[in-house]
């Protein structure tokens, strides 16, 4: 169903099972597991599907290692158990990852593991190999049994400074082990989306509606396009807001704070050298400081990150100067001898983590588990899905959907673990023939055979971007829920995160989503000052 579709069905059918507020990546997966088993859903979200927290990651699919030492071990043994499923069910978009972890010292920490885990000490304390070679053998003995990735190694200075020349000279060990690549979290969030769409009209999605309040059973919504008001009766909601899950609450008449959020932040390079020093390897390690920072393989560029500042109004989360040049001293610490200019970083971006409100006196002491909170609005439950890490979405999601289902008295009839994400679906055959362009099959899996077929294939590069072509700038905007030209831009492709933005790109671009969504010359140019503001403001990118 399209927008238009989905917008006179509410209209004319309000009573539904389940609304849930928020499209990132626990919203998305909770309406997928509720689609598929059967349930009127409706999932909203005030912007963009994932254009949130969600979309602020650090692109990792991965267990935690370091949480072992808060005694999280379900946490871990779940997140690794899951991130193996990420990759086994989306493999065009989450890929083994190979992380190093460079190490300074042998013993260091040995102390002050056994004492977080007691809760006698938060403050941060470097990590000697020793501590990690226990917690990696933690970390594969959770997931040995799958065999998605292999057993981590640990080498000496001698190995780890031939594998990687640029290395810190005090370099002593590194350790080498396997977490996820998530190569677009805002493509895996919409594919989910999709898919549960496709299992029938049942499930509805719809980007750019907000939640307005509440008027007796009913929840007044509003068209943030248009401005048309609507109403739906649900007998559940799930509040998937995430660091706008108390504000979400208020409007919905809940007095509650569950959310006491961190911001991060990440930068984008465009550094050859830096990149060729990495290789295929993110960099895992302790800063000076206890946080935990990384250099991340981005296709041809790389990521830095991240911070964890506590913040009130997620809204204001943005880079600033102080974070930017904290990563560039950060880098040092591992490879000095690389210089990384302002001029380098081409994209760069914030959020914050939807942590439970906690009164750690350390943000890295914070859980980063999940929970429900249940509270009741008139007779309508509200479910608040807090905390929780992108690698561990579908279980939180599962957990989510069989509680929803015990409320309605409904049974489970179908699971998630093993059901391919998208085009992770038929991903080895399509994979095998001649039927797709590689760098479609690439992007999209084997979904690259839809792309393919739209617009009788009309594979013409555009002039401003060649690796993309006109059909699939197209077929994005119209088969992807495509509203503003910044959602395209951002988070139906990677154009903005790779650096590959000019105004000429900006430009064609509108003129194509123009044609499929009716934009007249008034709203094209809208698209494109709000398109130039966004990606000033929030990204760093002026054009």
């Amino acid at each position: 169903m399209n927008r238009k579709e989905i917008l006179t069905s509410l209209k004319n059918q309000p009573n539904i099972s389940v609304l849930i507020i928020g499209a990132g990546i626990n919203g998305a997966g909770t309406f997928r597991d509720m689609a598929l088993n059967g349930l009127d859903v409706l999932l909203i979200d005030r912007g963009d599907f994932c254009s949130g927290a969600s979309a602020t990651s650090s692109h990792m699919a991965h267990g935690g290692i370091r949480y072992l030492e808060n005694g999280e071990f379900r946490l871990v043994r779940e997140a690794v158990q899951e991130r193996n499923r990420m990759i086994v069910n989306a493999p065009h978009l989450v890929r083994p990852l190979p992380t190093t972890i460079p190490i300074f010292k042998f013993w260091s920490g040995l102390l002050n593991a056994p004492l977080k885990f007691l809760g006698w000490q938060d403050k941060p304390s470097e990590r000697g190999a020793f501590i990690i070679k226990v917690g990696l053998m933690l970390y594969d003995a959770y997931t040995g049994a799958q065999g998605t990735v292999p057993p981590h190694r640990f080498m000496g200075r001698a190995a780890s400074h031939e594998m990687f020349p640029q290395f810190h000279p005090d370099i002593r060990y590194s350790a080498v082990y396997y977490d996820g690549s998530i190569l677009s979290p805002e493509r895996y969030t919409v594919e989910l989306i999709l898919d549960a769409e496709a299992d029938g009209t049942h499930a509805r999605a719809l980007n750019y509606m907000a939640v307005i309040g509440v008027d007796g059973k009913h929840v007044i919504l509003k068209d943030e396009l248009t401005g048309e008001m609507y109403q739906t009766s649900p007998s559940l909601i799930i509040n998937a807001a995430g660091p706008w899950i108390d504000r979400v609450n208020t409007d919905l008449g809940v007095a509650r704070r569950y959310i006491g959020g961190t911001k991060g932040s990440h930068l984008v390079l465009d550094h050859p050298e830096l990149r060729a020093a990495i290789g295929e390897n993110e960099i895992f390690f302790e800063n000076k400081d206890g946080r935990i920072v990384l250099i991340f393989p981005l296709l041809d560029k790389v990521m830095i990150g991240t911070s964890d500042i506590p913040i009130e109004n997620p809204d204001e989360a943005h880079c600033t100067e102080e974070e930017i040049n904290y990563f560039f001293e950060m880098l040092k610490r591992v490879i000095p001898n690389i210089e990384v200019k302002r001029e380098q970083v081409v994209f760069q971006f914030s959020g914050v983590r939807p942590l439970e409100y906690s009164d750690a006196k350390t943000t890295g002491q914070i859980s980063r588990d999940h929970s429900i909170m249940e509270d009741n609005l008139v007779e309508i439950p509200v479910y608040s899905l807090v905390g929780g890490k992108w690698t561990s979405y579908r279980a939180f999601s599962e957990q989510v959907t069989d509680k929803a289902l015990a409320t309605l008295s409904r049974t489970r009839k179908a699971d998630t673990k093993n059901l391919p994400i998208g085009g992770g679906r038929d991903y080895v055959e399509v994979k095998d023939s001649s039927g797709c362009d590689s760098q479609l099959f690439a992007r999209y899996g084997s979904r690259c055979r839809e792309v393919t077929a739209y617009q009788a294939g009309d594979t013409t590069p555009l002039e401003n971007y060649p690796e993309m072509m006109r059909c699939e700038a197209a077929f994005l905007t119209e088969k992807e829920k495509v509203a503003h030209l910044d959602d395209l831009i951002l988070r139906r492709s990677l154009m903005a995160y790779l650096g590959k933005m000019n105004r000429p790109l900006v430009d064609e671009l509108a003129d194509i989503v123009a044609d499929v969504l009716g934009w007249n010359e008034q709203q094209i140019q809208a698209e494109i000052a709000r398109t130039l503001s966004v990606l000033k403001d929030q990204h760093g990118v002026i054009l």
